[in-house]
């Protein structure tokens, strides 16, 4: 017997958990609070991600995930015990977890995902990857031998995979993400405006004038510290000042997707031609990337709604049939752990 049927999206800036029958029930930043003298962890998810950039020195405010994979075991571990426990409750029956891992995921790291989840009070641990996820999210039927294109931005990876029959036939990761747009904006500003700004300021500016576009003129006010007077100072810049930075993850971005582009069959390079590729993750938000995307590579691109919770809801979608696969067929894309 078991518990609930669990899915999550264990991402490297956001974690989102789907519970069969209630749908998306959390979605919570994956940060963590630990007190470096005790190592016991102070607070996870919204409440420690305010403190980013605030704690004293005994206090430091984590991302157990990095690039989509388990940087911090132990952590990552307390993490899905807390938000199992909370979504499961304390019930005799131990829940099924199906967890969404990055398509170019090693062994290893595939490993530390199992156990992980498995130590945290899993019965059974399915695994899938995004880009099946993130189609099943975006409303495609991959069932059919027809090509359909996903690129997934994450915060840590994009995940760029062409499928059919339900399995990728042609797929990358690439180390790009969220974070690392907010990374380039971080040294930008500093290298230009002589201006330390924190995690949780470039982030904002990502999120509000950050565009794929160099044309925008959005703007915003930042504060940070003055690196020539050690003061506070404030800055105000444009969508068109922090443009330069963005160039060079977008660019991997794009280029990743023509590699895809380049070595997909001929047969599924012309379906996708006809039906398009769809854009899902938060990085999808991001202004002008679709557009960007569409010019760049001559495939008309649409954005998924809600592209935020895509890989997280097409979780659901496979834990909703879990029963239908039988176990001897089960896809391919999903490996399973008893």
């Amino acid at each position: 017997m078991f518990g609930k049927d669990i899915g999550i999206d264990l991402g490297t800036a956001n974690i989102l958990v789907y519970v069969r029958g209630q749908g998306v029930v959390i979605h919570e930043p994956a940060v963590v609070a630990l007190d470096v003298n005790t190592q016991k962890i102070c607070a996870m998810g919204d409440q420690a991600r305010e403190m980013i950039g605030r704690t004293p020195g005994n206090i430091r405010a984590i991302r157990p995930l990095n690039e989509g994979v388990i940087a911090d075991f132990q952590i990552t571990e307390e993490i899905l015990k807390y938000f199992i426990k909370k979504v499961a409750g304390r019930g005799i029956f131990r829940p099924r977890v199906m967890v969404c891992v990055p398509s170019g995921i090693t062994t290893v790291e595939k490993r530390a995902v199992l156990e992980a989840a498995s130590l945290a009070g899993a019965k059974e641990i399915y695994l899938v990857t995004e880009p099946i996820a993130a189609a099943l999210g975006c409303g495609l039927d991959i069932s059919t031998p027809s090509g359909n294109m996903v690129v997934d931005i994450g915060g840590g990876t994009t995940d760029i995979a062409v499928i059919s029959l339900g399995g990728e036939v042609v797929s990358e990761s690439l180390r790009v993400g969220g974070s690392h747009f907010e990374e380039t904006i971080t040294r930008h500003i500093k290298r230009v405006h002589n201006l330390a700004i924190g995690d949780r300021t470039a982030e904002n500016i990502k999120i509000e004038i950050a565009c794929a576009y160099p044309n925008a003129d959005k703007t915003m006010s930042i504060r940070g510290r003055d690196l020539i007077t050690g003061l506070p100072a404030t800055v105000e810049i444009s969508s068109k000042d922090i443009f330069p930075a963005l160039e060079e993850p977008i660019n991997s971005i794009i280029d990743a997707i023509r590699r895809v582009l380049e070595i997909t069959p001929p047969e599924l390079a012309a379906d996708i031609i006809n039906k398009g590729m769809a854009l899902t993750g938060g990085g999808a938000l991001m202004g002008g990337m679709a557009e960007l995307i569409q010019e760049k590579t001559g495939v008309p691109v649409l954005l998924a709604e809600e592209p935020l919770s895509c890989v997280v809801r097409g979780t659901g979608q496979v834990l909703e049939s879990l029963d239908l696969i039988s176990r001897d067929e089960v896809v391919a894309s999903y490996s399973k752990v008893k």
